[in-house]
């Protein structure tokens, strides 16, 4: 094992994060005031690498991809995972989030209708203005003449999951930006300078600046947070991993400012693998006609590994039905994703 790999990818937890190097001149943040670590990892990283016992096996990756994932580290900049659908492009994420002890991976979906400002923050102006509404009505309000305190607008915003990640902390976040392919043609331009400079800001809180230069919000996990001078800049950039199915091209300014790292898709022990994680020691031998279904396809047919997951699962339940049912079960489960039925 080359010993400047931070990330292993060998499944099993350990501490290597404590040796990442400084980070290169260009991309050394120095945002603050540091916020707590994020919370354990939760079960939306337990569902997608199995509860049993081959996940070093499941998750290894080549050495190409060990290389580029580390690279991303090192260098502190977002990995721009391609691949097909059911590749492993958004487990990455939470394997490297698990290994290193990084905590809870946030989660950006990314649909046509997405912009920028969703993943940094949201503002419920509407909200606040009601609640003044009903404050300035109430009798209370009305013999005591006070004012909103510059703070209480902090109870009407929310970072989104691009804005924790960009929190300070000490240790490197984890933020799944998933299927980014999907987006409208501006949003790939639109997070560059968020990605690039480290930071954001938030005008509502800047313009109180002055007055109160501390408010507390809250983050993305609904934790309390405070932001200083209305902006937010990391302290160490978090690992982005931006996932796309090859759907559409990225404009060069962004492919420039990403490491890119294309996956292949599973092959037999890869699948095999995956199969124990979910299932048991004995499941991949049990349904190897399964996987070798799965993997018998025309050039250019797409499966997802999800349908082989449920095919298995289905078809363990109806093990004890008349012959033929599980291959057919199987088959109408694992039809290949880009033909018409």
């Amino acid at each position: 094992m080359n010993e400047w790999l931070i990330y292993r990818g060998t499944g099993q937890p350990h501490d290597g994060i404590e040796r990442l190097p400084a980070p290169p001149p260009w991309r050394d943040f120095d945002g603050g005031p540091l916020v707590s670590p994020p919370a354990p990892i939760d079960t939306s990283t337990t569902r997608r690498l199995g509860l049993n016992r081959d996940l070093a096996e499941q998750y290894r990756p080549g050495h190409t991809e060990l290389e580029l994932i580390n690279a991303a580290l090192y260098l502190r900049r977002p990995l721009l995972v391609t691949g097909e659908p059911g590749s492993g492009k958004s487990t990455l994420a939470h394997a490297v989030a698990r290994e290193l002890g990084l905590g809870r991976v946030l989660h950006w979906p990314i649909v046509s209708r997405t912009v920028l400002r969703e993943g940094l923050y949201q503002y419920d102006a509407l909200a606040r203005l009601q609640d003044l509404q009903i404050s300035r009505n109430s009798d209370e309000r009305e013999l005591s003449g006070a004012e909103e305190q510059p703070d209480a607008i902090g109870r009407y915003i929310r970072l989104g999951p691009l804005g924790t990640a960009l929190l300070p902390a000490a240790r490197p976040r984890v933020l799944l930006v998933d299927e980014l392919d999907k987006s409208d043609i501006d949003l790939p331009n639109d997070l560059l300078n968020a990605l690039e400079e480290g930071e954001f800001r938030i005008p509502e809180l800047e313009r109180m600046a002055e007055r109160r230069p501390e408010i507390l919000i809250r983050d993305d996990y609904g934790e309390q947070v405070t932001v200083n001078g209305g902006r937010v800049r990391c302290r160490e950039f978090p690992f982005v991993v931006l996932t796309s199915n090859g759907e559409r091209d990225f404009p060069a300014p962004l492919l420039r400012r990403c490491i890119h790292l294309r996956l292949d898709t599973p092959d037999a022990d890869r699948l095999a693998a995956m199969v124990r994680a979910h299932f048991g020691d004995d499941a991949a031998t049990a349904n190897a006609g399964i996987i070798e279904q799965f993997l018998d396809r025309r050039p250019g047919e797409q499966r997802s590994a999800d349908q082989l997951l449920n095919a298995i699962y289905l078809t363990q339940h109806a093990r004890d039905e008349e012959p033929g049912t599980r291959d057919r079960l199987a088959e109408e489960l694992m039809q290949p994703l880009n033909r018409g039925r």
